[in-house]
């Protein structure tokens, strides 16, 4: 499992509110990925964060969606900042 790849990519945990990226791919678990790409998070997916909660959970736009991810979940989402 790994969280940050190399300087291009970072974890979406790194992003601040109001700043988004790309998706560039999800290391989580196979059924966890599924259902963050069932619900919109695929490669090359902007994603941009709504709102951060100190040590919470972050809110993020995905496409037309909003959806509020686990801190954890978010250190896993490795994202090409714009």
């Amino acid at each position: 499992m790994q969280v940050v790849v190399n300087k291009q990519t970072l974890n979406l945990t790194h992003l601040q509110k109001g700043e988004s990226g790309v998706l560039d791919r999800l290391d989580l678990p196979e059924d966890d990925a599924r259902r963050l790409m069932e619900l919109g998070f695929v490669p090359g997916e902007r994603i941009r964060v709504l709102k951060r909660v100190l040590g919470g959970p972050l809110a993020v736009k995905v496409g037309e969606s909003t959806f509020a991810l686990r801190r954890f979940e978010a250190a896993l989402v490795s994202i090409k900042p714009e």
